[in-house]
């Protein structure tokens, strides 16, 4: 009896780690607003929301959307495309603010919120979950 407890125990353990794993391994949707025509790699897309790019190829201005700080597809987002963990990012800032050299994006609370945004705004790019994206916005890459 002892020993199907432990197996039950190192099971629902497993199973969990397994869950915890996969859900944070979510794709995530770099999206912009559905008239920009504008072609943009990877690295640009990482310049754009560490504040080095302010002007899409065509000349129209960027406005970076970032998640809510916290938010699991932000981490997400900084993990795989900036290549960077939250606490690297917000020391990052930190550091630009305080210097007076840069200002982080604008912080939207949910997906829904960050879609809104940028279907109503044509230089702004965000990205959401890669499940929650709709025919409002053009996505340019999945991470």
């Amino acid at each position: 009896m002892k020993f199907l407890k432990s197996t039950q125990s190192k099971l629902l353990l497993c199973t969990s780690v397994l869950f915890l794993s996969f859900s944070s391994m979510a794709d995530v949707a770099v999206v912009v607003n559905s008239t920009n025509a504008d072609i943009i790699d990877d690295n640009d897309i990482a310049r754009i929301f560490m504040g080095k790019m302010k002007a899409f190829p065509s000349g129209g201005s960027i406005e970076p959307i970032n998640s809510v700080s916290g938010s699991a597809v932000r981490s997400e987002f900084e993990e795989k495309v900036l290549n960077k963990s939250s606490s690297q990012m917000k020391a990052y800032w930190s550091k630009l603010i305080f210097s007076g050299r840069g200002k982080p994006p604008t912080e939207l609370a949910s997906d829904a919120e960050v879609l809104k945004h940028i279907s109503a705004n044509a230089g702004a790019i965000g990205y959401v979950d890669a499940g929650s994206v709709d025919e409002s916005v053009k996505v340019l890459k999945t991470f």
